[in-house]
């Protein structure tokens, strides 16, 4: 028996699938290019936007017979046991090869944003928690796990990481974010990449692009981001997650930039990120997101019109399941309306991505490997690792904290009893369990209540809720204010309860008015502070809030983003001093609830002056934490002299950290570019390089950037990227408030135009500093 080329492991995967296409009809070409849910909900109650409305039955056998592109969610749609999901998944496999003349299987996808949005899968910490770790290697190791939780069950493609920037910390999905800073975003979210793809998953950026930008912090509000800001925010993180960390896939945005929507944008999705940028994998769409052309953004008039403008943009698999690519792409490209060479040059792609994952091999099986555990014991130890680095103590005056362990505490607060308060929209608890009512979370997640019970068990531990996280009803503060003035001192657990579209305070299209605490929480912790009791205010937040109107009148502050399932222990251990808190803020925290957006990247009218009476200066700057232990910065390199450096050399700025208090700790190294004068005005500081250094007591380490001047170039006037001649400075800070030393140089020679091969991240090595 002869073997078909394009089933030849020994051929190029191009060869391959350049054999198989030429054997193929339009309909089995155009079944590559879609998706199917099965069990989407149509009632109005689902998980994604206007599912209700843009979900429809079919004929099963009838659809498969022509192949599948992929299946949608097999795990992340209702609770489902690990085991039998993973023999339904193989079955449903099964199924469709049996069903197709070539016998290839669907490529099965699912949400991981903060773990496998699967029953019985580890909760980690959401994206915002992994940036204020300002430690990618953690989240590596933590994204490599979630991707081999993911092929033990027949998954192989993953809709993470977010790597848009936040603009305006209002927009419900900032959980879902990494942080306002690109440089940060893009090396967290690269290293989450590598970690996935790893394990063999395909990963995927999301949401490509400016998604974030939208006006008024509405969900899927236009984008009106000037160009610059644009290329110099917006991309970067995308960027380099596709050359440094090689992601395979892209999703398009449900939004429009400047009356463009992403998923109908050629220049977006098919000159930028692959003629310019050289990338070779899919890119999917939204959920509905092409059937958005027609119902949303009203650029197109049909389904077919809408498949038509997302396969020219160059959109090659419609999720998350068949509304425009089925039978209303078929009829225009027989009626001569599409190109059929579009439907050709997408399914090459889609073909290329499943003979690289193995499923065009004649020994492809989908047989699973069980029984499987989505929540195993080293899961769980990361999780209260990363949480435990992610955890931000914003102020401690007095030394309130670490707790005695033996004092009378009263924890007050809406999120302290609460499972749920740990984890974001993308958990698989607050995602989907919402419409099971009555279904065990699968996980254990103990609450902070709980864990400080357990933390302190010689401490005398009373609660009160005290009020809803939203409901205004103020009825239970007597009680919390009582419990409060009977004890040493009060822990206020306040913050977000995670939802989709508006059921949440936080999460996807739960968009808020202002940066005020939800509901009457303000008022809660007003009462408590007033009992004259010293107030520990521990919030656990899927966004920055303004705390300015308790600055000085509280103990100690702590923030959490969404910790994740072993969140609690987690804030426990650092309201107890078992862990020493080395988090560092990735959004800053306002003073004031109004007069957003403002995010740390403003340039000098964006900054306090005279010519307004408003000043947006943050309470807690960006990269902002502090720590039960102190640190030395010693014997910098650098002076008050310019130094002149060519602008295509290298430059290295060191020192030495110190641990000098009495407990192991880590200190966060941060290095910042001062543009004095540019062509273009640019942000008076941006984050250009940082390390995470753990330390001894009395142990050090020397810290070394390796500077080059790609990595001060920005867009200019014509469009083009460049880095120009003239003064820079270079700032080692503690955040981007806390300067301690500063270096000068001048870049000399001429100006030079960067293109796709520029550096993007900045080297840096930790050595010995004894």
């Amino acid at each position: 028996m002869t073997t078909a080329p394009w089933r030849d492991p020994a051929l190029p995967a191009a060869a391959r699938v350049d054999d198989l296409l030429a054997r193929m009809t339009l309909e089995e070409k155009t079944a590559q290019l879609y998706g199917v849910w099965v069990g989407a909900d149509t009632d109005g109650g689902g998980v994604a936007p206007h599912q209700h409305d843009m979900t429809s039955d079919y004929d099963w056998d009838e659809l498969i017979v022509h192949g599948l592109g992929q299946l949608t969610r097999s795990f992340g749609t209702a609770p489902v046991d690990p085991d039998l999901g993973t023999q339904a998944l193989a079955r449903a496999q099964r199924r469709i090869a049996r069903a197709g003349r070539f016998g290839i299987p669907a490529v099965a996808h699912e949400e991981c944003l903060a773990g496998f949005t699967a029953w019985q899968a580890t909760a980690y910490p959401v994206p915002l928690a992994w940036g204020a770790t300002f430690h990618p290697e953690l989240v590596e190791e933590m994204a490599r796990r979630i991707g081999h939780d993911l092929r033990s069950v027949g998954v192989h493609q993953g809709l993470a990481p977010v790597l848009d920037v936040v603009r305006d910390p209002r927009w419900g999905r900032v959980e879902e974010t990494i942080g306002e800073d690109p440089y940060l975003v893009g090396t967290i979210g690269t290293a989450y990449v590598r970690g996935l793809e790893s394990a063999g998953v395909v990963a995927t950026l999301k949401h490509f692009a400016g998604y974030a930008s939208s006006a008024g912090a509405r969900n899927l509000a236009p984008v009106r981001a000037g160009v610059r800001e644009f290329a110099d925010v917006t991309l970067p993180p995308f960027e380099m997650a596709l050359r440094e960390g090689g992601a395979r896939s892209v999703m398009a945005a449900y939004t429009e930039t400047d009356g463009v929507p992403a998923s109908a944008d050629p220049a977006l999705l098919t000159r930028l990120l692959r003629e310019e940028w050289g990338f070779t994998g899919t890119v999917v769409a939204d959920y509905f997101g092409i059937g958005f052309l027609e119902s949303l953004h009203r650029v197109a008039a049909t389904p077919a019109e809408a498949a038509h403008a997302a396969l020219l943009a160059g959109i090659d698999v419609e999720l998350p399941t068949l509304k425009c690519y089925g039978e209303p792409l078929l009829d225009a490209v027989r009626a001569g309306e599409v190109p059929e060479a579009l439907v050709g040059r997408a399914a090459r792609r889609v073909l290329l991505q499943k003979c690289e994952l193995g499923l065009l091999d004649e020994d492809w099986t989908p047989e699973p490997g069980i029984p499987v555990d989505l929540d195993s014991t080293g899961n769980r130890a990361l999780a209260r690792g990363l949480a435990e680095e992610s955890v931000v103590l914003l102020d401690n005056p007095g030394g309130l904290l670490p707790l005695s362990p033996d004092t009378r505490i009263a924890v007050v607060g809406p999120r302290a009893a609460d499972a749920l308060a740990m984890l974001g929209c993308y958990s698989f608890p607050s995602h989907v369990l919402t419409h099971h009512p009555g279904k065990p979370t699968g996980i254990g997640i103990p609450t902070v209540l709980e864990a400080l019970r357990a933390e302190l068990p010689d401490a005398k531990v009373t609660f009160a809720e005290g009020c809803d996280t939203l409901d205004p009803d103020t009825g239970g503060f007597e009680e919390a204010v009582a419990r409060t003035a009977e004890a040493d001192v009060c822990v206020a657990v306040l913050g977000d309860r995670a939802g989709l579209f508006g059921r949440g305070t936080s999460g996807e299209g739960c968009d808020a008015t202002d940066l005020s605490l939800p509901g009457v929480q303000g008022e809660l912790l007003d009462a408590l502070v007033a009992t004259g009791v010293p107030v520990v205010l521990v919030l656990l937040t899927g966004r920055p809030y303004a705390l300015g109107r308790w600055q000085s009148r509280l103990g100690a502050a702590v923030q959490a983003f969404f910790p994740g399932e072993e969140g609690g222990p987690a804030v426990a251990g650092v309201l107890s001093g078992r862990v020493n808190p080395s988090g560092r803020l990735p959004v800053s925290v306002p003073q004031v609830p109004g007069g957003q957006p403002w995010t740390y990247l403003q340039p000098p009218l964006g900054l306090a002056g005279e010519v307004s009476n408003l000043d947006p200066t943050p309470l807690y700057a960006f990269g902002h934490g502090r720590s039960y232990t102190t640190f030395a910065w010693e014997d910098f390199t650098g002076g008050d002299e310019p130094v002149e450096l060519a602008t295509d050399g290298t430059y290295d700025i060191s020192l030495t950290v110190r641990n000098t208090g009495d407990r192991d700790g880590a200190e966060v190294v941060q290095l910042y570019l001062h543009d004095p004068v540019a062509s273009v005005t640019r942000p008076d500081l941006r984050l250009i390089g940082y390390q995470r250094v753990q330390l001894t007591p009395g142990a050090a380490a020397r810290v070394t950037f390796r500077f080059h001047p790609d990595l001060s170039a920005f867009t200019d006037r014509s469009g083009r990227r460049v880095v120009e001649p003239g003064a820079l400075e270079l700032r080692l800070a503690a955040s981007r408030a806390d300067i301690r030393h500063t270096a000068h140089l001048t870049l000399t020679g001429p100006l030079r135009e960067l293109g796709p091969d520029r550096r993007l991240v900045c080297g840096t090595e930790v050595s010995d500093g004894a």
